[in-house]
């Protein structure tokens, strides 16, 4: 590995310059002339800086021309420009909220206090402080109503979505915008991924984005914040502003490196039993051992093994139902490899190994290293950054490195300024994670189907030494010829190393986007500016197989049990055009008006190939379409080509009176490609006020208060080829040619979906702004659902998009900042984000015979259970088979009676009960932020409550026995895993009924009786835990997904200007990061509660889930 800090030295070495430095001192007073301890003064452009002391006095060594920043909590910033003096005294004015602006649509900076919707901004420190691979999961608990969801993948999605889910088929995740450049957020994961079945997750877009670069982010979370950006923003907007030159004498420098380690939190695995090992008992075909088992005593047969001594493990078995392991001799997997003479054909202990599968994951490493150059003069500025960025993930074989130049410039020629921005990212990985209920995906195999007695480190040595695959899982053992060889093909399960080196995917990705804009001042207040934005994207993506995946049907089968290749092409591009006027005036001395007139014309094209070999590999381990046994055939390649383009007009005005009272109306008309030709424009607007309270009510404790009011009405379109039918080719027959209809029916009555939001705000500072609350409630309804139902086969298609349906949002959030000390050399500040937001479905449209739906499911994964949404249900109501219960609320028992009784758990006969809800109650997070001198310590708490999945990792794997939970001692002393005759079997907490009780609905009519003495099964798989026929209700598999977690830490340290004097640096620092380092608390056994499949509208499931990785490390910035 190299080293993380050789970077760092090259740039010193190469760029070790030096600048003429003075010292300048002076004092900060308030208005009455009080001193000011604890004003920041920072040199503008840098992160160089300090504090005045108690007395209010600051001294700093600068370079000649710079400028100094003076701020502090409740007062308006102070500049000034270094020249000859060194000696400044400063005056600050209480801050009426006059000088603070943000960005908001289109890159317009307002004053935030005359905005009438929310918007709340992240600064770049607290993204680029602890970095992440994707940039997007710094912004976890950042931000009330912001919910992003990352899934613990290497290179993988996050889901981001503000104030709930809002479409049913349609995409709810936010617009990103760039420095006014809209960036593609796809994944362009495949169906089978995203329902479960299987699949590589291969991140979103925007995880390109540089962490280093962002200068700050603002979420607009309403419609009406939103609104300008057209369609796609009508889930609001991640608006990111990069980081820019400014005017500085020379030329700035900044280095900044990170390296961070990463280890799987066993909190989020399973805890595997050592008791007993492979197999599924005394009910499997192979059974040889003992026909009945003395009183007390447990099983320990064998199976038929092999060379005739009738003693093996089935190794066929993917259960862990198998004999007591107590050191009987018996043939393991590793006596059949012939390789290892030693132990061929030989007999070991059975013994479970001191290994699990928690030990195939490895170390994460991840180094990231940039370095940029800056300069400025009163006519423009430019920034030109580099970031190298690599990470060894935590299972074997998987890499990924990520160059990144980006390059930011100004200039102003009188009247007329130019600006542009363009970044080029190329990503190289390798072995990304295989996910879902799938053999590329060594979780499914971990989590549901391990054999204990089975040693994952030898694994890993068998294919280091022999290169093949000897799985734990071979069919090996299941003959009782004694002359027979053994049969080394895996039944269901691969060696996970041989298939982490021989069944893994590859991709490339080269991204280039940015924009070029020119403004020219027309006079007499009146602007007009020209932009193109553009967003190209080349991905290049690689399957391998050397084989397939199993035999039995657990595994992956791309290429039909043959080994093969498969490439996939994808091109997709962006160009956004604008004209924008804006108009500002002072009409009278009391009233401001501010207009813009825009158009805008989006430009949007998809070009992806996907091509397989066909009939497997003429050469193994050479990976090329050209290596295929057949010819391709049109079978074998598919391409999908499209385009699309929405034109655009809209207009803002905005009026001010006395700075008190504000009031702005926006307009946009869109015009789709996508929709029909006779329907294809769509119209929205907003409506929003603001008041500033503190300027009509006199308070001496409130110190600025604001109230707001917004309407907006915003549309959503639909992708091509949804409206017009367009024809598959098929392979041709005897050279004859062919197409067929597409599955999905075209729909020429199509139209835009359309969302509706009010919302009312507040915002109050308050103890000289050592107290603040940002408070929202917003109403949000999105009605002629973009919603795909399925048809009669009759008609020749499976499916329709068609309009159908309401679903209403309503919520809160509040936003709070607490100033609890601030001194000169101590300062403790608080942030606290809250959300909280309830979903309905109020209409689901009418199906093709004009009758309404009542029900509409969006997923229907592998385990019996539909996650969707019924009318006057939330979006996300996980449906399944529940608990019986009495009239009192209890569960109900089924006692079955044979040789002896046992009971389980009475199972609602119909699978349609809601279980579950994928909505949490609420969400929240505390960030406390503590300085002293030249020390900072931050740390975030992020909090979910409620919210619930299905696990399909605990459906199946409470039944297979290889978790801790299955064994143990019952309530009268006595292994668990013997049989109920013998003493064995638990006793579950439930009642039984009554002979005579009626039950209707899941629920009887009758209470019952507390179970006392019926015990319950746990010898063999078919417990009352599991998947079988008298198994568990899905009920039991459904989890409470409520976490608190210690989400990012950093602990920090600046060199005072006294230790800098001798050396090239104007600052530097050095800090201890961490991410994600402690479940502080979770109701979720054995995984983490915010694992899933990926980014999307499928969320509420895991099967195969990864499980969190807690990273620390590292941060290093200097600034020449």
């Amino acid at each position: 590995m190299k080293n993380s800090f050789l970077f760092i030295l090259v740039g010193l070495l190469t760029f070790n310059l030096s600048f003429a430095q003075q010292v300048i001192s002076g004092s900060v007073v308030d208005a009455d002339g009080v001193p000011l301890p604890g004003v920041n003064v920072v040199v503008d452009g840098t992160g160089q800086g300090t504090a005045t002391d108690f007395d209010g006095n600051y001294e700093i060594s600068v370079e000649d021309g710079s400028t100094l920043i003076f701020s502090f909590v409740g007062f308006a910033d102070q500049s000034i420009q270094v020249g000859q003096t060194d000696s400044y005294d400063i005056q600050m004015n209480p801050n009426l909220e006059l000088s603070e602006v943000v960005v908001t649509s289109m890159g317009i900076t307002r004053e935030k206090r005359s905005l009438g919707y929310s918007i709340q901004t992240v600064g770049g420190d607290e993204i680029e402080d602890v970095r992440s691979m994707n940039p997007i999961e710094a912004l976890q608990g950042e931000v009330a109503g912001l919910d992003v969801q990352a899934f613990n993948t290497m290179g993988g999605s996050a889901n981001v979505v503000i104030r709930g889910y809002s479409s049913l088929s349609g995409s709810n995740q936010a617009l990103f915008v760039v420095d006014g450049t809209p960036i593609d957020n796809s994944t362009g994961n495949s169906t089978d991924m995203q329902t479960g079945r299987g699949g590589v997750d291969f991140g979103n877009a925007a995880m390109d984005i540089n962490p280093s670069d962002i200068e700050s982010v603002s979420v607009l979370k309403g419609a009406a914040a939103s609104a300008l950006y057209g369609s796609r923003a009508s889930n609001g907007v991640i608006l990111i502003t990069t980081k820019k030159g400014s005017k500085r004498k020379g030329m700035g420098i900044t280095v900044n490196s990170q390296i961070t380690v990463g280890n799987v939190d066993l909190e989020t695995l399973p805890v595997f039993q050592d008791s007993y090992g492979y197999g599924y008992g005394q009910y499997r075909r192979a059974y040889i051992g003992p026909s009945t088992v003395a009183a007390g005593e447990q099983w320990t047969g064998n199976y038929y093994g092999q060379w005739g001594n009738n003693s093996a493990f089935y190794t066929g078995d993917d259960g862990s139902y198998g004999p007591k392991l107590v050191g009987q001799e018996v043939h393991h997997w590793f006596n059949m490899v012939p390789e290892w003479t030693d132990l061929y054909q030989k007999t070991a202990p059975a013994v479970a190994p001191s290994d699990t599968p928690n030990d195939f994951f490895e170390t994460d490493v991840t180094q990231q290293n940039s370095i940029s150059f800056e300069g400025g003069d009163d006519n423009g500025s430019y920034r030109l950054g580099y970031t190298n960025a690599q990470t060894d993930g935590v299972l074997p074989n998987s890499q990924m490195y990520r160059n990144t130049v980006t390059l930011r410039a100004n200039r102003n020629f009188g009247k007329l300024s130019a600006d542009a921005s363009v970044s080029f990212i190329n990503t190289q990985t390798t072995g990304r994670f295989g996910t879902g209920y799938d053999g590329l995906n060594p979780n499914q195999g971990f989590r549901q189907w391990w054999a204990v007695g089975a040693s994952i480190l030898e694994q890993k040595r068998v294919f280091e030494e022999t290169g093949k695959n000897y799985s734990w899982n071979m069919i090996g053992t299941n003959t009782d010829d004694p002359n027979g060889s053994p049969n080394h093909q895996p039944l269901y399960f691969d060696n996970p190393y041989w298939s982490r080196y021989n069944n893994y995917t590859t991709d490339s990705r080269n991204r280039h986007f940015g924009n070029v804009s020119l403004a020219y001042d027309l006079g007499e207040n009146l602007n007009v500016l020209g932009r193109v934005t553009f967003d190209n994207v080349t991905e290049a993506r690689e399957q391998r197989a050397n084989v397939a995946v199993g035999t039995g049907g657990k595994g992956a089968n791309l290429f039909d049990d043959q080994p093969g290749y498969q490439t996939q092409n994808r091109i997709r591009s962006e160009y956004n055009y604008d004209l924008i006027v804006d108009y500002t005036r002072d009409l009278t001395d009391n009233i401001d008006l501010s207009a813009i007139f825009g158009y805008n014309l989006r430009v949007q094209n998809w070009d992806h190939t996907t091509a397989q070999t066909n009939g497997g590999l003429n050469f193994p381990d050479i990976f090329a379409l050209t290596n295929s046994v057949n010819p391709l055939t049109a079978a074998d390649v598919s391409q999908y080509d499209a385009q699309k383009k929405v034109e655009g007009m809209y207009t803002s005005v905005s009026l001010g009176l006395s700075d008190t009272y504000y009031a702005e109306g926006t307009y946009r008309r869109d015009r789709s490609s996508a929709l029909p030709i006779d329907n294809n424009s769509y119209n929205y607007y907003s409506i929003s006020g603001s008041a500033i309270l503190s300027n009509i009510i006199e308070s001496d404790l409130i110190s600025f208060a604001k109230l707001r009011l917004n309407h907006a009405v915003v549309g959503n379109d639909t992708g091509p080829y949804n409206v017009f039918r367009a024809y598959t080719i098929n392979p041709a027959i005897n050279g004859a040619a062919s197409a067929s209809n597409p599955s999905t029916l075209p729909n020429s009555n199509l139209k835009a979906e359309t969302t509706t939001e009010n919302e009312i705000g507040l915002e109050i500072n308050m103890l000289d702004r050592k107290l603040s609350f940002d408070f929202s409630f917003y109403n949000k309804t999105t009605d002629d659902l973009l919603t795909s139902l399925g048809v009669s086969p009759a008609t020749g298609f499976s499916g329709l998009v068609t309009n159908a349906g309401s679903i209403e949002n309503k919520g809160f959030e509040a936003l709070v900042r607490i100033n609890p000390i601030s001194t000169a050399d101590f300062s403790w500040n608080v942030t606290m984000n809250y959300n909280t937001y309830t979903s309905e479905i109020l209409s689901l449209g009418n199906d093709a015979t004009g009758n309404a739906i009542q029900y509409l499911g969006y997923m229907s994964p592998q385990g019996g259970i539909e996650i969707g949404g019924q009318v006057g249900e939330p979006y996300g109501v996980i449906r399944g088979h529940a608990h019986v219960r009495d009239a009192n609320g209890n569960k109900v028992l089924r006692v079955r009676s044979g040789s002896y009784d046992y009971a389980h758990y009475l199972r609602t006969s119909n699978s349609d009960n809601v279980i579950g809800d994928i909505n949490p109650d609420w969400t929240g997070s505390v960030r406390n932020t503590f300085t002293y001198k030249n020390f900072d310590l931050s740390f975030l708490i992020d909090i979910q409550q409620g919210g619930d999945f299905f696990s399909l990792d605990t459906w199946y794997g409470f039944g297979t026995g290889a978790y801790d939970r299955s064994v143990g001692l019952n309530h009268k002393g006595n292994d668990m895993r013997l049989t109920i005759p013998n003493g064995g079997g638990l006793r579950l907490d439930g009642v039984i009924l009554p002979d005579n009780a009626v039950i209707t609905d899941g629920v009887a009519n009758v209470a019952g009786t507390q179970n006392t003495d019926v015990m319950s099964r746990y010898d063999f798989y078919a417990n009352p835990e599991g998947w079988t026929s008298i198994g568990a209700p899905h009920e039991m598999h459904v989890h409470d997904a409520s976490f608190a977690k210690l989400r990012e830490l950093k602990l920090g340290y600046t060199f005072p200007e006294s230790v800098l004097a001798e050396t090239p640096f104007t600052s530097a620092s050095v800090a201890f990061v961490g991410r994600n380092l402690w479940i502080i608390a979770k109701n979720s056994p054995y995984t983490d509660p915010e694992a899933g499949l990926g980014a999307g509208n499928r969320q509420g499931y895991q099967t195969g889930a990864f499980p969190a990785v807690k990273t620390y490390g590292l941060n290093v910035r200097f600034n020449f």
